[in-house]
Formats: structure tokens, sequence, C-alpha cells
């Protein structure tokens, strides 16, 4: 039997997805055919909506009509729009214990002095200001495996996995607040991060951020050197000194060996990419079954991208494993708020017109469907580039890991650990039964994705 041509998410909503681009007349519900071509991944609204009613997919509010809309009608940006509405936070309420398994799973890692795991062994080459940015990669690309001759400038060094230049177009005239802050604390990150081996940064030397003041303010003083161009004799001469230091660097760095180590060493950030009306019921719930399936191994997992969680806050908050964390997190939301009104700006700005395109309507359907990413229950809430330094801890053979002291690069989030209750967001066994007969339709993901959507689906399902 031929598949719906549309998926229905939660019996109470008011619209279903298309699974193709459906044209005028197509019957989609009991009663209900559309009126206007539905493009695939769009709504299609299956009763009358009346203006100021709210509009709901996964049973929740993803904004509210702005003219009345009619049975068979597309939903999108032309007749929904953002509206305030009154949030339950329910604290704790979906917390569950963690079912760990009694053997967890292992990697070959890398085993630092400090006792922290790397699962990629780098030399880092980072800058102050946007000005040094071209230093940095011309550093980098000195060591890169030539694609055409094959020459590889590390086939000396086997356990090195590359030179890396994390470069940004800021640092130079800036305000010293916020701003120089935030630049501070993520290149912080990146210097403590566990992947590097060695790490340098370059300045020009005359920047805001001078990097005297990002060493201080970051207590780095030991952990990487420094260099600015005005100080070394410019361009050249700063390249020159840059490739004798990652030179000097190599031979210490190849010292390092795997071993066995447990999963739950890792820390896993999830961020969006691309998203469109399908992400919420495919790729993001796959996510989330991986992600269960590492914290149940003892594994942390960050859920990056806060204001793509808002309007989903409250059901966020029911996973959180204290009033605490969840009211953090509510305070993040505010934050974004006020953030937003003072540069003029409003947090319907996300999606983007690729979001849009995909059907995603407004931030609210957005951040519901990239919520089924996250395990649960919430063990923390950071804000943007603060460590994320509570991990799961779980009984069992291997010993609990040491504290990180920086959060993964660009994931500055929130830590969660144990498993996911899905009941807030879980999809129908009528839409699970669905998804296993129709990926091939779907946005034609590849045989990967399928396979895992798939099993995801199965895992819903049961």
């Amino acid at each position: 039997m031929a598949p719906a041509p549309v998926i229905r998410l939660h019996p109470d909503d008011g619209v279903l997805i298309a699974r193709s681009s459906l044209p005028p007349g197509m019957v989609v519900a009991e009663g209900v055919a559309t009126i206007e071509r539905i493009p695939a991944g769009h709504k299609v609204a299956i009763k009358p909506i009346a203006v100021g009613e709210p509009i709901r997919r996964y049973g929740q509010i993803i904004g509210f009509a702005t003219v009345p809309i009619s049975p068979g009608q597309h939903v999108h940006t032309q007749n929904c729009g953002m509206g305030d509405f009154a949030k339950d936070y329910a604290y704790g309420v979906d917390v569950t214990p963690t079912p760990n398994f009694d053997l967890p799973a292992t990697f070959d890692g890398i085993r630092r002095s400090d006792g922290r795991v790397a699962t990629r062994n780098y030399i880092g080459i980072l800058t102050s200001v946007n000005c040094s940015a071209h230093v940095a990669g011309m550093v980098a690309d000195i060591f890169k495996k030539n694609p055409f001759t094959g020459d590889n400038p590390l086939a000396d060094f086997p356990n090195v996995d590359g030179v890396v230049a994390l470069t940004h177009k800021t640092g130079c005239g800036m305000t010293q607040d916020e701003p120089l802050a935030l630049l501070r604390r993520t290149l912080g990150g990146y210097a403590r991060h566990v992947n590097f081996s060695a790490v340098v940064v370059l300045g020009l030397g005359c920047e805001v951020n001078q990097i005297g003041g990002l060493m201080q303010e970051q207590k780095l003083a030991g952990r990487l050197r420094a260099m600015d161009i005005q100080e070394v004799g410019g361009t050249r001469k700063t390249v020159e000194a840059g490739v004798a230091f990652v030179r000097e660097a190599l031979t210490d760095a190849n010292k390092v060996k795997r071993e066995p180590v447990p999963a739950s060493e890792l820390t896993v950030a999830l961020q969006c990419g691309g998203s469109d009306g399908y992400s919420g019921v495919s790729a993001n719930p796959a996510l989330g079954a991986a992600s269960d399936l590492l914290v149940r191994h003892g594994g942390t997992v960050i859920l990056s991208e806060t204001p793509e969680t808002y309007g989903a806050e409250h059901l966020l908050t029911r996973r959180a494993v204290s009033r605490e964390v969840g009211e953090k997190l509510v305070g993040l939301m505010r934050w974004w708020e006020e953030y937003t009104e003072r540069e003029g700006a409003e947090m319907n700005a996300n999606p983007s017109p690729g979001n849009k395109a995909g059907g995603l309507t407004t931030i609210l359907e957005k951040s519901l469907g990239a919520m089924a990413k996250e395990p649960s229950p919430r063990r923390a809430s950071c804000s943007w580039t603060r460590p994320a330094t509570t991990r799961s801890r779980r009984p069992g053979r291997w010993p609990a890991a040491p504290t990180s002291s920086a959060s993964p690069p660009a994931a500055a989030a929130y830590s969660a650990a144990s498993l996911r209750p899905r009941s807030s967001l879980r999809p129908t066994r009528r839409c699970t039964s669905a998804w296993k007969t129709t990926w091939t339709s779907i946005a034609a993901p590849s045989s990967t994705a399928r396979k895992a959507c798939s099993n995801a689906a199965s895992a819903f399902s049961n």
C-alpha cells in the first residue's frame, strides 16, 4: 500500500507535513484536500484556524494565525506568525534514572598528562585578531598533504593528525566589555582543548585583544606560545617563526600513544545545520537516539546554539535534574530576548531563509524539532563559551573521568547526561511506521542517513 502523502505528528496538530510536493486537489485527511500547491516538507492545514488561534505541530504551539486559514491551505510565513503564550516549566517532572550499561563501550583515545582524553592529536594555531588570520593559515598550509604530488610533510609523524588554524574576524577595534570577554573565553577554550598537544597564538600587535591580556585573563601562561607580527618583524618572519614552532612541537606531539578508554570520556556537541521541515522527524531524532546511547555509556552530550531552544524551553525544563538547572535555562532565554531587543532584532530572525524554504516557519517550530537531539535529564545549563564542567557519573569498572576545563570548540550550551523520556515530543506509531517506508521521498537523504533515521524510528516505536 502506498504511504500517505502527509505525516501527522500528533493528534492535536492542526497541520500535516507534506512528504513530497502536493498538487492542488490532493486528499490529505478525511474531507480535506489541498487547495493550492504544498511544497515538500511544508505544512497543510486540516481544520479552520481563526486569526490569533494557535497553530500546533508536535502537539505544541509553533505560531499563531495572522489571517484566517482554511483546511487544505498552505501554512507558512504568509499566514503564521509569532505570539506570546503561557508555558508550564514543570521543573524536573520528567526526570528518570539512567539505565547505564554494565560494560561501557571503549574507543582508542589519547590520555593526556592531566588525565583528560583526546580523540585527535593536533597542533593548533590561534589568532588574537583577524589581521593575523592570513599568517596563521599560511603556517598551517605548509603542513598539509599535497593533493597532486602526494607529498606529506607529516609523514614522519604518524601520531599527529594535523596542524589546524582557528581564525576569526574580530579582535581589532572592538569594545572591551561583552564582545571582548566573549572572544577571549572562546580563544581560551580553544587553547585548553584536549585535542591540541601544542598551541601558538599569533597577533598583529596593535589590536584591542592584546595577547598579554588574553593570556592573563584566561590563565594560559605555559599552555601556549605567543607571537606578534609587528614584534617579530613582519609577515614573512612570523610565518617562518610559526613553522619553526610547529616543527619543534611535532617531535613531542608524535610521542602519544592511543589506548582503550571508556566512552564516558567522550563529550559530543550537537549543532544544527541546514534544518528543514523534515529535520525534526529524521536527523534530529536519530541524533537523539545516538545521544541516548552515548550517555548510557557514561558520556556527555552538549546541545549548543541556545537560541534554537527558544519556544521549547518549557519542555526541556521538565527534564532538569533540579529547579536551579531549569531556571538557568529559562534565564538564558530571557537573556536572548533582552539581547535581541537592545540590538533592534527579534528571536524570529532565526530561522534562516534556507530553513523557511525547507518548510520551517518560526523559531518556535525550529526549536521544537531541534530539541529532539537532546538526551535527558538535563544536568546543567551554561551560558555561551562557558566551560561545561558537569559530566555524567556512573558506577562500573571505569573510574570517573576528570572534569574537563573547557567546552568543545563552538559548543557552548548545556551539558546533559542520562536517558531521555521522549514523551513530550514522541512521534506516534502511525508516524514512525510511515517513516520506515518513505525516506527516499524525503529530501533524498543519503543511504547512511536513511538507515540511521529508520533505526531511530524503530527505537521510538518500541
